[in-house]
């Protein structure tokens, strides 16, 4: 197995690049595993210059993760990345690839590019494209990096231009809260809102959970950030539904369904990175549905559940899906199937096409296969048309 070379390009700015050896709980093992210019080597994974080469048989097995990370210069106070940075991966023979992140709109000064992972008997890669505005020390909290503190830097003021003042109640209430903390989701925010008001919902309140296919039809849609695209902007819509700022994320596989969460500060590349860590297979869709009820109920939560459940294909626990769509009705939790992907979706669209059952806390959207094509407005009139008037009735 030859090494692979991951060569990161910047333009507009000074940076830095570095690797992390993450162990099996996402953290580095020691300090040894940050490599970088001042030690630039360690357990078969090196930085030189703007590249790091991973020579994938020399990394221990109980390193099962290589992130790529570029950094602003610390000698360059408010110094930000705004165009991403841009990767590109060689190996003797393979195929060259190369991707770049969607660009960066919150003050990032640190990025985590790409990430090499074991998975079965060998390694795979993917894009990333998360970016920490709090900088290195950012990137220290998730992996359990020891890091010396930054030179203080200027803070960079948001844009004012178009901005909106918020109201004293309604959806445009956590609009600051979005605007502070991920600005890239402020025009998806307010989109969201404006589609619920246009329903006649004043001042909405609900807790939006987010279920996700596995399935290992998926694989594709991951990979090329669509699914990570429609989670940012389910957390878009909850924004207006929840001021918390946080989703519960589930995903639907054949093992008990893994419970994360996506927030509006640590949104990007979130998905997948979490995806990673879930076996692929059949989705357990009934698993996935049960477990957001419990965590529902468990919560004490007094406004309704707004579920909104992907889904890629048909389920293969057919009788198990209707019968908690029937016992949740009286919970408070309200079902949205969402399917994108490549499968036939005939058990969700026609869950309401009985003349005998009919399921008045359940809806289904068919966002098509690219979802990111849809233009907001419409994506979000989709998506709470149903939901709307559950919540009047």
């Amino acid at each position: 197995m030859t090494p692979v070379v991951l060569d990161v390009s910047v333009q507009g700015l000074t940076a830095d690049v570095c690797a992390l050896l993450l162990g099996a709980d996402s953290k580095v093992r020691s300090d040894d595993d940050l490599v970088f210019y001042n030690h630039p080597s360690q357990d078969g994974v090196s930085v030189a210059g703007s590249a790091v080469t991973v020579d994938l048989v020399r990394v221990p097995a109980d390193a099962e993760r290589v992130l790529v990370v570029a950094s602003t210069d610390p000698l360059h106070p408010g110094a930000v990345f705004t165009r991403a940075p841009s990767v590109a991966i060689t190996q003797a023979g393979a195929e060259a690839k190369s991707f770049t992140p969607p660009d960066f709109t919150s003050g990032e000064t640190v990025v985590v590019l790409a990430e090499l992972y074991r998975r079965d008997a060998g390694w795979k890669i993917r894009a990333v494209g998360q970016g920490y505005a709090s900088g290195l020390a950012g990137l220290a909290t998730d992996y359990g990096v020891d890091v010396d503190p930054e030179p203080a830097a200027t803070p960079v003021p948001l844009p004012t231009q178009g901005r909106r003042n918020p109201g004293p109640a309604g959806t445009l209430a956590s609009l600051p809260k979005v605007e502070r903390l991920a600005p890239g989701l402020l025009s998806p925010a307010r989109q969201a809102g404006k589609a619920l008001a246009d329903r006649g919902i004043g001042n909405p309140r609900a807790a939006v959970y987010l279920i996700l296919d596995h399935d290992w039809h998926m694989e594709t849609l991951y990979e090329s950030f669509a699914v990570q695209a429609f989670a940012e902007r389910v957390l878009a819509l909850s924004a207006n539904l929840d001021d918390d700022g946080t989703v519960p994320v589930l995903f639907s596989s054949r093992e008990e369904p893994f419970l994360e969460e996506i927030r509006l500060d640590n949104y990007r590349g979130r998905i997948g990175r979490l995806h990673t860590q879930v076996d692929w297979g059949w989705g357990n869709v009934a698993e996935a549905m049960r477990r957001a009820v419990g965590h529902y109920q468990e919560s004490g939560a007094a406004d309704p559940a707004f579920v909104v459940t992907q889904v890629g294909a048909e389920p293969w626990d057919k009788a198990e899906v209707r019968s908690l769509l029937q016992n949740t009705a009286s919970l408070g939790v309200f079902w949205l199937f969402v399917g994108f992907g490549r499968g036939k979706l005939a058990f969700y669209k026609n869950l309401n096409a009985s003349t005998s059952v009919t399921f008045s806390n359940v809806a289904f959207y068919d966002a098509g296969k690219n979802p990111g094509a849809v233009p907001d407005e419409k994506f979000y009139a989709d998506l709470v048309d149903a939901f709307g008037g559950w919540l009047r009735r």
